[in-house]
Parts: C-alpha cells; structure tokens; sequence
C-alpha cells in the first residue's frame, strides 16, 4: 500500500519523508489555506520535496473554470495530480483530462456508483470518503469493499485512495481490502509507530540494562 501524507505542512511532509514512509501528498483548499500559504508556491514546494504524485485541488465548479486550472495546475510539476470534485461538471472535466493526458484525482466520493463512473472515465486516482461516511453512520469501508470488487472484476487502472481517514483501524482495513493508496493526517502517521506494549516493553528493557550494565 502506497502512504501518501494529507498535507500542506513542509515541516510535516520532511518529517515522515526521514521515515521511508511518504508516496505522495494530498491537499485541498482548506489544507492550504490552513497552512497560509501561496497556492502555487506551496504546490511547487511540496511536488520538489517528493517523487510521487502531489494533488493539488480545482476551486472552480464549472467545466471551464477547472479545465482552466487543470492545464495551468499541471505545469506546474511532472508529478501533479488535478484533483476534480464528483459532479457532473467535474466528470467532464475529468474525460477532457483524461483525453489530454493530465492526472487526475476525483474527490468526495460517497458511494459506489460515483466510483465506478469516475473509474470508467479514466481517473487517474479515486478517493472514497471514509471518515465523513462513518460520521453520518455509514460504513465507509464497505464502501472501500465494494469500489475494490468492481476494480477486480472489471480491471480498471484507476488507483483507490482511501481519504478521510480517521485512525490507523481505517488504514488496516483499508490494507486488507486492497486499496492501493491511503492519504493520511501526520497526527494519524504519527499514531502508527505506537502501541502501549511497545512503550512497556522498551522501558522494562531499560530498566533491567541500568541494573546490569555496571557489570558487563
């Protein structure tokens, strides 16, 4: 499973970049704006830290306003993804991509059908929504489970990417699915390399080297 990190903090991506751990990065609007930072400038920052893919969202909401973000967003750096929202103006949008030859990632997507037409029309990447679905007592990994059965049985190029992760259990049971990607939170990155047990285990092994290493 590729990780890509959810974020727009160069501070953050450096940081699990030392990890071994970071494919790619996500942002949206409201990442960058979080982070106060230049659009462009950011994008570019970030898609020269990493070797993956860098999805950098559309703000428009019609077909021309995103195809007019799509071209100047993909010059940006070979590896930018143009993130399109799924709605009808954005499948269009996607197909002209798609056609162009410009990655793409569709975003907010809720149910199966919406994967599966994004997935018919060429996306570079799909990402499900888990965590907002789980908000509303929805199961989003059965979605996860349904988007990677119609992938197995129709062979699509499409990579999915599981979003709106919440905690590592979303990242496991992604995994376990099949999901090729997972965009992740640093606070949730974070929380992978911890468990309780670990932290006793280290500190009793500590414990008992502080009363013997006078001795070696």
């Amino acid at each position: 499973m590729k990780f890509f990190l959810d974020t727009a903090d160069l501070e953050a991506i450096k940081k699990f970049n030392e990890w071994g751990i970071v494919d790619g990065i996500t942002t949206n609007p409201s990442i960058i704006a979080k982070a106060g930072a230049n659009l462009e400038e950011r994008i570019k920052e970030i898609a020269a830290m990493v070797n993956g893919p860098v999805s950098s969202e559309v703000l428009s909401t019609d077909y021309e306003g995103m195809m007019k973000e799509a071209r100047k967003y993909s010059k940006w750096a070979d590896n930018i993804y143009v993130k399109l929202p799924m709605t009808a103006e954005g499948m269009r949008a996607l197909h002209t991509c798609t056609q162009e030859g410009i990655k793409t990632n569709v975003t907010l997507i809720f149910s199966a059908a919406q994967a599966l037409i994004a997935m018919k029309a060429g996306a570079t990447v799909i990402s499900p929504f888990v965590g907002r679905l789980d908000d509303i007592s929805e199961d989003g990994m059965e979605l996860v489970a349904d988007i990677m059965a119609m992938h197995y049985n129709y062979g699509f190029e499409t990579e999915v990417l599981v979003a709106s992760v919440r905690h590592p259990q979303h990242i496991i049971d992604s995994a376990t699915l099949g999901a090729h990607i997972c965009t992740i939170p640093p606070d949730v990155a974070e929380k992978l390399v911890h468990h309780p047990l670990t932290d006793k285990g280290l500190e009793k092994f500590l414990a008992d080297w502080e009363s013997v290493k006078d001795k070696q």
